[in-house]
């Protein structure tokens, strides 16, 4: 069976933001996009020029991407998954939904943190942990997951590795697992308490 990939994209051509939508914008950002999303990005980012707004980077995004800016972000974009994930990184993140510009809430993030907080406590109390592992190119890190499974396994802890493409949330009420640490994508853990990113654990 032959198995034929082809790149989803959506047109930039003609879509304009309004002068009101962009005075929401500050004067200096990072425009951000994810990948179907490029060439809507750079007619944007045309249009801004226009409106004495500063561009001071350009580039793609995932979930677990990670970005050093002292400007704001405006993502374009699809969801508020990549956005939430960046304003833990960055001062301000403004998101594009159909044709209006919105700024991400504090409160968003903050119930993000909220969650972060409860998975480290759980992984702490954790006597069975269960270690994420994704085979997409990019974020496969079996070597860290091994790593960490010998080391959970010398405190006494009872620790598995489970490899998958997705990572279906929803299966994990049918392992007796206390913690799920999570390898790839860090955005997996945003919005599960049960979940806690690898890069994010004390020192074990």
């Amino acid at each position: 069976m032959k198995v034929l990939y082809i790149e989803s994209k959506l047109k930039g051509t003609g879509f304009e933001l309004s002068k009101k939508e962009i005075s929401k914008l500050p004067k200096k950002l990072f425009l951000a996009y994810s990948i179907q999303y490029k060439d809507l990005a750079q007619g944007i980012k045309k249009q801004l020029s226009g409106y004495n707004i500063t561009v001071s980077g350009f580039r793609q995004v995932l979930g677990c991407s990670k970005i050093k800016s002292d400007v704001p972000v405006f993502l374009v974009g699809s969801g508020r998954f990549h956005a939430v994930n960046l304003y833990l990184q960055v001062p301000d993140v403004y998101l594009l939904e159909g044709s209006k510009i919105v700024k991400v809430s504090k409160s968003e993030v903050e119930d993000v943190v909220r969650r972060k907080k409860v998975a480290l406590m759980k992984f702490l109390k954790a006597d069975n942990v269960g270690i994420l592992v994704s085979t997409k190119p990019g974020q496969e890190r079996m070597k860290k997951a091994e790593e960490l499974k010998v080391k959970l396994e010398k405190k006494g802890k009872e620790a598995w590795i489970f490899v998958c493409d997705n990572v279906d949330v929803g299966q994990f009420e049918n392992f007796n697992i206390d913690s799920w640490v999570n390898s790839a994508c860090s955005g997996l853990a945003n919005d599960n308490s049960d979940v806690i990113n690898i890069n994010e654990l004390p020192t074990v």
